[in-house]
């Protein structure tokens, strides 16, 4: 098989195990906001934000093993003791999530921005998620390990089973059962028991070599599993510390129905989010191959090819928004609020520039890591999450919601200037006489 059409397997695949996750996460928002109006829609908006850590834990988790497992398998090691490893890192992480969930849901919902208004919504879709966390970070666990184990269809079934699951329980559980906010989180938890369980028949096939092992715990490995899987931690967090900054500087600028308004935006930013990822995701496995038996040409012409993917859909989703923003707008304003739909109609307009450069940024971030280079990948993750972007907010917010939704352009393309810088002059480590370049 050709590299570009090994590429497009890999990427086509998790893009398309990606964009299922965002069409639950777009349903998941359309059938809150029209069954629990604007203060639904709001407190989702606060709400999401833990579901984003835990789902940023179970990456780094998986994406961080996986990686190490291809990289040290590629480079003839021993690679047998990773996957159990992992799975004993994801068990200590759930554990300590379930008691969040059991002991400090109210004072965890407060803390995110959530008022009389709101709080017990919030506090009803916290507390479930947290008590389904150990199923969320197994399913990434193993999709990330699946995918590099040479099975990316079945990774993608997974990922489209739950998608569809949790869409047609959302709405079981919202209108006909009218169980409100904890109905929308149990269809999300019942979805991921679900994903897992199709990604288990990977273990019943002959392509499996995950298998479980008496292995000691070895912190270095430890180490470097959370160094390779900073990355994709970092870029969920961005996805969690921004909605956390951005919820409570709208909080203070126009109240509950501009956080509303920015659910609106941040959700559909999602999709956006997720194509990206899934671009990373795919590219990740032939990134650490190539990295592992030094084929510094494969890992240049795949990271190539990931560029010019993620920008081709950054225009094409930027022109797309563009373009339906009003019809958007009105999907998720159920009682036609006029306050909401300027908001969010002028934020689509502007956030949405940023993501443009956001595409590059996560493929960059996403290759360091892939190639063990977790250092420079944690940088670009972090300044994109809080410090470029927590300043940037405050400082633009002065001049109200325009400076609000100016504040993520103005970061995305701060950030993407050192990614340029750095992918042209730390591609890949200079081990010839030619140094590399991107042409």
């Amino acid at each position: 098989m050709s590299r570009k059409k090994e590429f497009a397997k890999y990427v086509g695949l998790a893009v398309f195990e990606m964009t299922c996750v965002s069409i639950y996460v777009i349903a998941d928002t359309f059938l809150i906001a029209q069954a629990l109006g604007p203060y639904g829609l709001t407190a989702l908006n606060i709400s999401i934000s833990a579901f984003t850590v835990i789902h940023g834990v179970g990456l780094m988790v998986g994406i961080g093993g996986a990686t190490l497992f291809s990289i040290v398998k590629s480079s003839d090691g021993d690679a047998s003791d990773v996957f159990t490893l992992s799975l004993m890192v994801g068990a200590v992480a759930s554990a300590v999530f379930f008691v969040a969930g059991a002991i400090f849901t109210v004072p965890i919902s407060a803390a995110l921005g959530a008022n009389h208004y709101t709080l017990d919504m919030v506090t009803s879709y916290i507390r479930t998620i947290l008590y389904f966390s150990p199923v969320l970070i197994l399913r990434n666990i193993l999709l990330a390990f699946i995918r590099n184990d040479g099975n990316p269809k079945l990774s993608m079934a997974g990922s489209f089973v739950g998608a569809f699951a949790n869409i047609i329980l959302d709405y079981i559980f919202l209108f006909p059962l009218a169980m409100g906010m904890f109905g929308a989180a149990l269809a999300t938890g019942v979805s991921l028991v679900l994903s897992v369980a199709v990604l288990g028949m990977h273990f019943f096939t002959q392509k499996n070599n995950l298998f479980l092992r008496k292995c000691r715990v070895s912190f270095c490995r430890i180490r470097e599993l959370f160094a390779l899987g900073a990355s994709s931690f970092i870029s969920e967090m961005s996805v969690s510390v921004s909605l956390i900054a951005f919820n409570l500087v709208i909080l203070g600028v126009v109240g509950n129905i501009g956080v509303a308004a920015f659910g609106v935006v941040i959700n559909l930013a999602v999709v956006s989010i997720c194509v990206f990822s899934g671009v990373a995701f795919g590219m990740q496995p032939l990134i650490s191959r190539g990295h592992g038996s030094s084929d510094n040409a494969a890992v240049r012409l795949t990271m190539k090819y990931a560029l010019v993917t993620v920008s081709i859909f950054g225009m094409v989703i930027y022109v797309g928004i563009f373009i339906f923003t009003p019809w958007l707008v009105y999907m998720f304003n159920s009682e036609a609020n006029e306050i909401l739909r300027s908001l969010a109609e002028s934020g689509l307009r502007i956030y949405f520039v940023g993501l443009i450069f956001a595409g590059i940024n996560v493929i960059t971030s996403a290759f360091f890591s892939a190639c063990d280079k977790p250092k420079i990948a944690l940088t670009i993750g972090i300044l994109r999450s809080s410090v470029v972007l927590v300043p940037m907010l405050l400082a633009l917010s002065r001049f109200g919601m325009y400076g609000v939704w100016w504040s993520y352009v103005a970061t995305e393309v701060a950030v993407f200037i050192l990614a340029v810088f750095l992918l042209k002059f730390k591609m890949y480590p200079v081990s010839s006489s030619q140094a590399p370049h991107i042409q």
